[in-house]
């Protein structure tokens, strides 16, 4: 009975730590009446000595089970003292710091009293989260970048029924990225969205460590090259599937609010702020790869060995720590308010032209738009009107029935409102054109190990995984990104005259480039590895450095590429959608991984007819894998021709408060 009453003690303050923690409103959060909004500091105070009082009864009696509670205490405890500095000086002296909020402008104001403002904000909570999205990237990729192998190793899958699979996962993970930024900018705000996504992503990775150890690793060790594992039970990989999936839900939603809620540290409107933006989305690609170092080397050889568990449990620990931390920075971020739905704000847009269709757009000068320098869009700045898609501009048309009713936005919109909706309709073109280069960033994950699989691999006595090969992709992207800002960008702007060197949009481009160049270099080296492979033996003779061109060269088009497109649909993007314009990005990756298993899938469909057994197949020795690479290559080049076009045609977001983004992308593309 009383061990019955301890455990029920144990999981009731679990869930109790666990509502304080995530059921106080962010200060973002507005969406609920302000007299039920209680700040953090505050119920932390409260109930903080209620929950050691009943811990430090329970320790009075204390048994080797309860060990785990007093370490439970002492955790929070210290984060409790450390994120409030104040308190340890007085129990009754409440020191409660100014929360600054913003309105989507850079503008911050104060909502409660301070006896000492801090300064929020700024590279101190940057590098916070930089710290973050390096821990939470070696927690995904210590699962994703050996899935491929634990399919088939552990689940016995075919080759190109496990690369599906792991494409199929992967465009998952990136499709949630949508999700975690409609919450975001709607709803949640960044800080809370991230709190969340976290959360269920360490509830994953817990799931995937104790199904891998009791359900699928049989027997222990097994899934290496020589130890097979015995025939997985459907529970167990029904546990699996869910596990990953939630691993994906986690990262997924995470990742593109991350991103936004770093660039929220710094002010648009100051000149110096802005160029540290920039330079943060720089930093913030270069930690996600500082992350995956470790995945693709420690834990790689690990898992590759057949110590799964153990390298799932790691990325559970890199995930946790990255979800304390991040907490502990409460006090000192900037905030950005949700701006309401932007969907039913676009879809009213859509709507109202409907009503008006055969209604004549008026004068740029007669358009609807609320007085004073915010718009309608609670905090967030005035776009100025553009004249693409003039069509639209019947939404924001004043007709005798709109004059009575003005709050009506079903039938009028205002010019920022309209606005809104043309810049969503002019980044479409762009990203679309990205998709196809993400198809060659899948392969890293899926052919190109499997190609390094079949290769002579052996250094010595050492056997490399092929995995561990993505190190180089790591190694080139932080190689170049250094290369990129302390010399490329000097040089371009001598001789552009941009002091930014390279545009946004001349980068992606730069990018498709390298890209196809990385899918010819991996055709190449799979043809030479076909003239090398020995009848009955798996493994060619030709080395697996013959792959280090093509993972170089991946990795330099990242740098160009998801950089590029991090900084250009951020800034593109209206203060109201700001996380979507991030997610955008990440939604390429996804859609890349979807074209690539349909891809893989016509190609089997197609060529593998009678005795022939298709270009991908489970033994990779009888197929035609370069011929695959040189298709990914000539889309990559019809897919550049397109984006050329649509980037000329693109024009850039002006906003009312005179802070216009470049212009200089439609005029400059023509120079890559």
């Amino acid at each position: 009975m009383n061990r019955g009453l301890n455990r029920a003690d144990s999981w009731g303050t679990l869930a109790f730590v666990i509502a304080a923690s995530c059921s106080s409103p962010s200060p973002e959060f507005d969406t609920i009446p302000e007299q039920f909004i209680i700040s953090v500091t505050k119920f932390r105070k409260r109930f903080f000595f209620f929950i050691f009082y009943v811990e430090l009864s329970r320790l009075l009696n204390m048994s080797l089970r309860s060990y785990w509670s007093f370490f439970f205490v002492l955790c929070f405890f210290f984060l409790t003292f450390h994120m409030e500095p104040g308190i340890e000086n007085s129990v009754n002296s409440v020191n409660i710091e100014a929360i600054e909020v913003t309105g989507g402008n850079g503008h911050y104001t104060e909502q409660s009293g301070t006896s000492h403002e801090k300064i929020k904000g700024g590279w101190k909570t940057a590098n916070i989260l930089l710290a973050n999205q390096a821990l939470a990237t070696l927690a995904f990729f210590g699962v994703g970048v050996n899935l491929v192998l634990f399919l088939t190793r552990v689940l016995h899958q075919e080759s190109a029924e496990a690369a599906n699979n792991v494409s199929k996962w992967t465009g998952t993970v990136y499709i949630f990225s949508l999700i975690g930024a409609f919450l975001s900018d709607s709803y949640w705000g960044r800080y809370l969205t991230c709190t969340i996504f976290q959360l269920i992503f360490v509830v994953g990775l817990g799931m995937l460590s104790f199904t891998s150890w009791r359900f699928l690793i049989k027997p222990a060790g097994c899934g290496n090259e020589e130890t097979t594992c015995l025939e997985p039970s459907s529970l167990g990989v029904g546990i699996f599937y869910l596990s990953i999936y939630l691993v994906a839900f986690g990262y997924g939603g995470h990742q593109p609010t991350l991103a936004t809620f770093g660039a929220d540290q710094f002010d648009e409107k100051n000149e110096k702020h802005r160029d540290a933006r920039e330079t943060f989305f720089c930093y913030f690609y270069f930690a996600l790869n500082v992350g995956s170092l470790f995945s693709n080397t420690v834990l790689v050889y690990y898992e590759n060995s057949g110590m799964w568990t153990r390298g799932f449990l790691v990325s559970l620990a890199s995930a946790v720590i990255a979800l304390v931390s991040y907490l502990a920075g409460y006090q000192k971020y900037k905030y950005v308010k949700a701006h309401g739905n932007p969907v039913i704000r676009v879809v009213q847009v859509f709507v109202a032209t409907a009503r008006k269709w055969k209604v004549g757009s008026a004068k740029e000068d007669q358009l609807y738009e609320v007085d004073g320098p915010e718009s309608a869009i609670k905090g967030s700045r005035k776009i100025l009107h553009s004249n693409d898609f003039r069509f639209m501009d019947k939404a924001a048309t004043i007709t005798e029935k709109d004059a009575v009713h003005l709050k009506n936005h079903w039938r009028l919109c205002t010019v920022t409102q309209v606005e809104e909706a043309k810049c969503v309709l002019r980044m479409l073109p762009v990203w679309l054109c990205t998709i196809i280069y993400s198809v060659v960033f899948t392969q890293m994950a899926s052919l190109f190990v499997e190609q390094g699989n079949v290769m002579n691999n052996e250094i010595g006595k050492f056997h490399l995984p092929a995995a561990s090969m993505s190190v180089l992709d790591i190694c080139s992207v932080l190689l170049c990104t250094g290369i990129y800002r302390q010399i490329l960008v000097p040089l371009a702007g001598r001789l552009s005259g941009n002091p930014r060197g390279l545009t946004e949009l001349q980068r992606m481009g730069v990018g498709l480039v390298i890209g196809m160049l990385a899918m010819l270099a991996a055709g190449v080296t799979e043809f030479e590895r076909l003239k090398h492979v020995t009848p009955r033996e798996k493994a060619s003779s030709l080395s697996i450095f013959w792959q280090i061109p093509q993972y170089v060269l991946v990795g330099a088009s990242e740098v160009f590429m998801y950089v590029g497109q991090l900084e250009f649909f951020n800034g593109q993007a209206p203060d109201g959608i700001k996380s979507f314009g991030s997610s955008l990005c990440m939604a390429s990756m996804s859609l890349g991984n979807y074209v690539s298993s349909m891809l893989v899938y016509m190609v089997m469909r197609i060529t593998a007819r009678g005795e022939n057994p298709g270009w991908i197949p489970n033994n990779l020795n009888v197929g035609h894998m370069d011929r695959f690479f040189f298709l990914v290559a000539v889309l990559n080049a019809l897919d550049f021709v397109l984006y050329l076009l649509c980037a000329r045609w693109y024009k850039s977001i002006n906003l009312g408060d005179g802070d216009m983004e470049s212009q200089e992308d439609k005029e400059m593309i023509g120079k890559v």
